[in-house]
């Protein structure tokens, strides 16, 4: 228990012992250091439970103490004799308000204070202990305790004038202080209106900004869905010429105009395959990309995949190997759109790969996803080239960068149709030795908002957790 010092005693027997209650309360909280404010706290909540006692109980005693804690406690105990408090704990939940008005003075007596405690017993009084904390430098000896018991012995004298005149002051510090928080809250108030006006106007701002985006979008679309039509026509017009011209359907052709016809075949493809991809990027940006959800397997797509590249990966001499790891069940998501992206990375594996093969394996990973991999053992990419190989239209310089087609285009549109099936592809890849690529999906493709109208197949729920 901590130690308690007794600092001075008080009876409670006229109207004036009220006020003199209140002054003592005042002069020992400015001798053991409290500012101002909480000396009119203190004296205030003691003065109201002073007042309580001699009013309604015809009075009683008042003792004021010191409790040496860390901080300490200076405390008044005001105790009386009278009939006690019949609803002490309505009074203080607010609940209850006498006639006389005496709950309001004990709630705002414990609201000015850090420590209110009540007893009360009918026909045998009440007592109430108040308490203010010191300030947290202020260390209690025997000295300051003398002082502040000397101090008080020097104005025994009560001087009700002089009292009013201390409460006078007070009261108009106090009003000071509530018109001075007025003038902040309404400079407050001024400042948020003026945010409030910004944060607006930035909206505004932002919304013009999207729908011009928007716009922006739309016309692109449309632009590259006519460019598509437009060039797709002519494009196929000279790309079947050079097939007949190249099966001898006008005659057999001379090394040198074959080689013009091929290159010829060859620039119309890139043509094509650029057109394509740029039309891909530009539904997904505009967000009219569908995405069509449908369950399938990983062998029968790797058997599509192995039938088209044999004859390119015949015409490289690089060997092609699809490898199954272990148990894959049956996959739900957007076939086209897995098949469009191991497209793109096993054609770009057999691009950049002159000797070694290209190794396609599919793997369950953790989480219900599976990874497939690219690896090839090609010229490889340096490290600070990673990044920019999934930006549009970068292509990093490679020994075969001369010889081999190319759009740009492939990575960054493989990594947004990944997106749209919520997967992702990741990249290793050492300079001379070769490249992995990975595409890691879901088992379960849960469509992306806003990306197109799809529903997942009713029976590829089971079959997505098998």
């Amino acid at each position: 228990m901590p130690t308690t010092t007794s600092l001075l005693k008080l009876e409670l027997a006229r109207e004036p012992d009220v006020v003199l209650v209140r002054q003592r309360a005042r002069q020992l909280a400015a001798a053991f250091g409290l500012d101002t404010q909480e000396q009119t706290r203190l004296a205030t909540a003691v003065s109201e439970i002073a007042r309580n006692a001699f009013q309604y109980a015809g009075g009683g005693r008042v003792e004021f103490s010191i409790e040496h804690d860390q901080p300490a406690i200076l405390l008044a105990r005001i105790c009386d004799r009278g009939p006690g408090i019949p609803r002490l704990v309505d009074i203080l939940e607010g609940r209850y308000i006498s006639p006389t008005g005496l709950g309001v003075g004990m709630i705002g007596a414990r609201r000015l204070t850090e420590r209110f405690e009540v007893t009360t017993d009918v026909d045998k009084g009440t007592s109430v202990l108040l308490g203010k904390r010191l300030p947290a430098h202020v260390f209690v000896n025997g000295s300051l305790i003398g002082d502040a018991v000397a101090a008080i012995a020097a104005n025994a004298s009560l001087d009700p004038q002089a009292e009013l005149q201390q409460q006078n002051q007070e009261l108009l510090r106090a009003l000071a202080e509530l018109k001075e928080k007025q003038a902040q809250n309404e400079r407050l108030t001024q400042e948020l209106a003026e945010t409030n006006r910004g944060v607006l106007a930035l909206y505004a701002e932002l919304d013009q900004r999207a729908d011009y985006l928007q716009r922006l979008n739309e016309l692109k679309t449309h632009f590259l869905s006519n460019l598509n039509h437009e060039i797709r026509t002519p494009l196929n017009a000279v790309r079947n010429v050079a097939r007949l011209l190249l099966a001898g359907y006008e005659g057999e052709l001379t090394e040198s105009q074959r080689k013009a016809v091929d290159m010829m075949r060859s620039s119309t493809d890139s043509l094509n395959d650029l057109v394509n991809d740029w039309l891909d990027l530009a539904k997904i940006d505009a967000g009219k990309i569908d995405v069509r959800v449908e369950q399938f397997h990983v062998e029968e797509l790797f058997g599509a995949l192995r039938a088209l590249f044999k004859p390119l990966a015949t015409e490289t001499r690089v060997p092609l190997v699809f490898e199954v790891v272990g148990i894959i069940p049956a996959l739900v998501s957007d076939e086209s759109k897995v098949a469009q992206v191991l497209r793109n990375l096993i054609s770009n594996a057999l691009k950049f790969t002159e000797h070694g093969e290209v190794r396609v394996r599919a793997v369950v990973g953790p989480s219900e996803t599976v990874t497939f991999a690219v690896s090839d053992t090609g010229v490889g990419i340096a490290a600070d080239d990673l990044t920019r190989i999934f930006e549009e239209f970068e292509q990093v310089n490679s020994p075969l960068q001369g010889r081999v087609r190319g759009t740009g285009l492939g990575l960054p549109l493989s990594r947004r149709l990944a997106h749209l099936i919520g997967g992702e592809i990741t990249v290793r890849s050492t300079v001379g030795e070769g490249s992995t690529f990975s595409l890691t999906i879901p088992m379960y493709c849960e469509v992306v908002a806003g990306v197109g109208p799809s529903e997942p197949l009713p029976q590829a729920a089971g079959a997505a957790h098998a």
